[in-house]
């Protein structure tokens, strides 16, 4: 008889005593598994919130403020510089942009990357109330604010429409369908925002090309939006890209919203792992401690199998091989135990969480339940091999 079946007939023999070593396995696989799972389907969440904070880069104009003096005597402040940059630029910024990210990410894939929404701010006068006129690329636009809802009429589909903030509408009394006069240029209100707490609230927005002609700042534009949506783009040398090569402009890294995306990832990542790594030894420390209880028990059958020739290297085998079995068992209801309990608690973590099955967690799985249960028998292997077979009849 063959050593593998000696040890699946001993196995089989001591149910007991494999379940208990199983159960060890089996709540630290499973614990693992179901961490990963929440934080997988959280991280998930997370940047699906994030993405809603708007871009995390702002390229505006360049200008300097000079502290004009005469003698001891100060004049006050004088901006030198552009108020507005060229849209000839914007081809430059998206170049930049995209070719850091590609970079960074190892990206092949030729197409756009980042989200480069370019604004021009005009204010002006609408009745007798000043308004601030936004002009914007509209598909762009939405993909950086993606909170935006609108709550009465529709988006912005053609030139000649606005899309009015909750609050200025209210104010100016607009309503859809209603006329708004742009310097000698008419554009009608297709829809209204719901309110979001922000600038937005007061503004009034129309398609850029429309408020370029209007104010007559044709390929003009004040500033440019930047989203760059990936989970570590680098922002911070996108912006140094864009200040060292493009004159005029300067790029501003939003660090609020580069830093939260980061920090908490990283910070959850960290904690995810601790917890994870303290389940496992948990488990490991409780395989020991039955594979050892599992040693004392079989003193008799250790020093039969000395007796009869087996070397100390067949006793670990034997020990090995039921740890391998051990590990198989506790991986396999380990990812489905773990999965089960991802699907019960991930939404009471992240609440309205969707949890999805992660398939590639089995093999990871199998692997930890099979090396925790082989880590955890060196020990008490190493022990059975130190009995005498003297020893070994005396506990007869």
């Amino acid at each position: 008889m063959k050593l593998y079946q000696v040890v699946v007939k001993d196995v089989i023999r001591r149910k007991r005593r494999v379940l208990y070593a199983t159960i060890g396995v089996i709540i630290g696989t499973a614990t693992v598994v179901g961490i990963l799972t929440v934080a997988s389907a959280g991280q998930a969440r997370i940047y699906n919130q994030l993405e809603k904070y708007g871009p995390n880069l702002a390229v505006i104009p360049a200008i300097n403020n000079l502290d004009m003096k005469l003698g001891d005597v100060r004049l006050g402040m004088l901006a030198v510089g552009d108020n507005y940059i060229s849209e000839e630029k914007l081809p430059l910024i998206r170049q930049i942009a995209d070719g850091e990210i590609r970079k960074a990410m190892k990206i092949e894939d030729e197409g756009n990357i980042a989200t480069i929404a370019p604004n021009l701010y005009i204010n002006t006068k609408i009745g007798d109330t000043s308004v601030m006129v936004v002009g914007i690329d509209p598909q762009e636009e939405i993909k950086i604010k993606t909170w935006w809802k609108v709550h009465e009429g529709k988006y912005l589909e053609q030139k000649d429409q606005a899309l009015v903030g909750a609050i200025a509408a209210e104010i100016l009394k607009l309503n859809i369908g209603d006329v708004i006069p742009l310097d000698g240029t008419n554009v009608t209100v297709a829809g209204i925002l719901e309110e979001t707490g922000s600038n937005d609230d007061y503004q009034v927005f129309v398609p850029i090309d429309t408020l370029q002609k209007a104010s007559g700042r044709e390929g003009l534009v004040s500033s440019v939006d930047i989203r760059a949506l990936c989970n570590a783009c680098p922002v911070e040398t996108i912006a140094d890209g864009i200040n060292k090569d493009i004159p005029g402009v300067r790029a501003v890294a939003v660090k609020q919203i580069a830093a939260t995306e980061m920090g908490m990832m990283e910070k959850m990542s960290k904690f995810m792992l601790t917890l994870a790594g303290i389940t496992l030894a948990v488990g490991l420390f409780g395989v020991v401690n039955t594979m050892m209880t599992s040693v004392n028990e079989r003193i008799k059958d250790i020093g039969i199998m000395r007796a009869v020739g087996a070397s100390r290297s067949q006793i670990v085998k034997a020990f090995i091989y039921e740890a391998i079995i051990i590990g198989i068992i506790g991986g396999i209801l380990g990812y489905i135990v773990g999965t089960l309990l991802a699907y019960i608690a991930g939404p009471l973590v992240f609440e309205g969480t969707t949890i999805a099955l992660v398939p590639q967690y089995f093999a990871l799985a199998l692997v930890l339940a099979i090396a925790v249960a082989v880590i955890a028998t060196v020990y008490p292997a190493f022990r059975a091999t130190q009995i005498k077979v003297a020893d070994s009849f005396r506990s007869l």
